[in-house]
């Protein structure tokens, strides 16, 4: 069997001809795999499978973190063979939500898989007699037990998601939480839509929330694929759009804490700090959540010296007023006592679920892509990842302040030290040719945590195949743990700590 070493390793953003990935058998990729990830340093960052020609073809890829590289791994079953893997879960437990997509997808059974669910009930899913009203929810016969079911229909305006508590008395002992009621087939739309204007604005729609996260990886796909050079100012746009979109979300993340904790000031006064950044990207691109800002080869929208006037400015009166309020918050006994020890998730378990993000983060896991997968502009202007350790609501809180504090020093570094151009000739190229047979993967430290994108072209460089990984697909499953042994009272403010995605989840 061949060494480690030899297996095909690429760098963040790298396009490759599908010819230079290996396909090994079940059983060579089996061993491999499980001995890449037994090492801390490693983690998936995506498994899948495609139709190529006559055959489904499975690539796992593997982010080494401390080399900074990404491991790719294949194998493929002929249409003749029977469609049954052994499952890896058993002994890799974050590859279960892989393996379950791949299952609902393709009809593979795994065999031994603990938690062989559906995912979402795509569309396109191979089982079309399995309803989402006939979800397989897992259940305790007991007398001094009950269930409690929240949604899919939430009072206010937020997405659908069913929750479904297994209590003793006011005490969760499981959360088991349903999603797919939000899936509209994003990733069959990719390959529908033969635009790159079409492609471009859908990417901007797989989580509204993370418009820059999303089409910056998508853009950086495309761009890779048709050997695209990108200028190092559009570079640096992209990574001021995303670190301003970091700082607005936490600061309407802690906002949202505040209220759950019934602390109006602190709900009212986050609230205002998070509109004025907000108010900045749309006075860059007309829209505060950043839709028309990111194009594939160039932007509409340049960063200019004036703007860097007013971010600066922007950026001081925030943080000022930032620091002041997020420290009485800090010292307030009512806010420690609603956030402290509530909901913890310890490194161990953060681990075993796969968490990314945050959510990795916040239990002593220094797992970041600015950081340890890192692109051109992370390696010029470095940034440092910032953990907690205990893994509760307040250490989800610590450390999107943190986050936002830093964020803000970063960008002021960069404003600081780089003198920005109209460069009015870097307009948007959407007729891009993608070189043909190729397989590319991009990673961004959305704030949320690790987006993947995978694209797969086919003989004329047409898409085949576009893989989407949001980070919530990791952290529902950190979510549910987070509530065992807690009091169902305490869900909303827990669940208001992650702010997950449903519609990233569901696609």
């Amino acid at each position: 069997m061949p060494e480690i070493n030899n297996k095909l390793k690429i760098k963040n953003g790298d396009n490759v001809g599908l010819e230079e990935i290996e396909i090994l058998s079940y059983a060579d990729f089996s061993s491999e795999a499980l001995s890449i990830l037994s090492k801390i340093q490693n983690h998936c960052v995506a498994y899948f499978a495609f139709h190529n020609k006559l055959n489904l073809q499975f690539i796992m890829a593997i982010a080494d973190d401390l080399n900074q590289n990404i491991i790719i791994l294949s194998h493929q079953l002929l249409n003749s063979e029977k469609q049954e893997l052994a499952s890896l879960t058993q002994q890799i437990f974050a590859l279960h939500i892989f393996e379950r997509e791949i299952h609902e997808n393709f009809g593979i059974e795994f065999l031994n898989h603990p938690w062989q669910k559906p995912v979402r009930f795509a569309h396109n899913r191979f089982h079309k007699d399995l309803k989402i009203n006939d979800y397989p929810f897992y259940s305790i016969k007991s007398h001094e037990l009950h269930e409690v079911g929240v949604g899919p229909i939430h009072a206010g305006i937020i997405e659908p998601g069913h929750f479904r508590f297994i209590c003793n008395g006011e005490n969760v002992l499981h959360l088991e939480i349903q999603l797919g009621w939000q899936h509209r087939g994003v990733e069959q739309l990719f390959l529908d839509k033969k635009s790159n204007l079409q492609r471009n604005i859908l990417a901007e729609n797989i989580a509204g929330d993370t418009v820059i996260g999303h089409t910056s990886t998508f853009v950086n796909i495309v761009e890779s694929l048709a050997n695209k050079h990108i200028s190092e100012q559009i570079q640096i746009e992209r990574a001021i759009a995303l670190e301003l979109e970091r700082i607005a979300i936490h600061t309407g993340d802690i906002a949202a804490l505040c209220t759950d904790a019934a602390y109006l000031l602190g709900a009212n006064v986050f609230g205002i700090l998070r509109t004025g950044i907000i108010n900045f990207t749309q006075s860059w691109c007309g829209n505060r959540f950043g839709k028309g800002l990111i194009r594939v080869g160039g932007t509409h929208f340049p960063f200019t010296e004036e703007l860097k006037i007013q971010l600066l400015e922007v950026l001081k009166d925030f943080e000022s007023r930032f620091i002041e309020m997020s420290h009485i918050t800090y010292r307030l006994p009512s806010i420690q006592d609603r956030f402290d020890f509530v909901g913890e998730v310890n490194e161990t378990q953060a681990r075993l679920i796969g968490c990314v993000g945050v959510s990795a983060r916040m239990s002593n896991i220094q797992r970041d892509i600015r950081v340890n997968q890192p692109t051109f502009i992370y390696q010029k202007f470095p940034y440092e990842t910032i953990v907690a350790e205990r893994g509760d609501v307040f250490a989800r809180f610590l450390l999107k302040r943190k986050e936002i504090k830093k964020s803000i020093a970063w960008i002021r570094n960069i404003l600081n030290n780089y003198i920005f151009n109209s460069h009015s000739g870097n307009v948007p190229e959407y007729k891009l040719s993608l070189k043909p047979n190729s397989f590319c993967l991009y990673l961004t430290e959305a704030w949320r945590g690790e987006i993947c994108h995978c694209a797969i072209t086919g003989d004329t460089g047409e898409l085949i195949h576009y893989k989407i990984k949001d980070p919530s697909m990791h952290n529902w499953k950190s979510l549910e743990m987070s509530l065992r042994n807690v009091e169902i009272s305490d869900f909303p403010i827990n669940n208001k700590s992650y702010n997950l995605s449903y519609c990233g989840h569901d696609l």
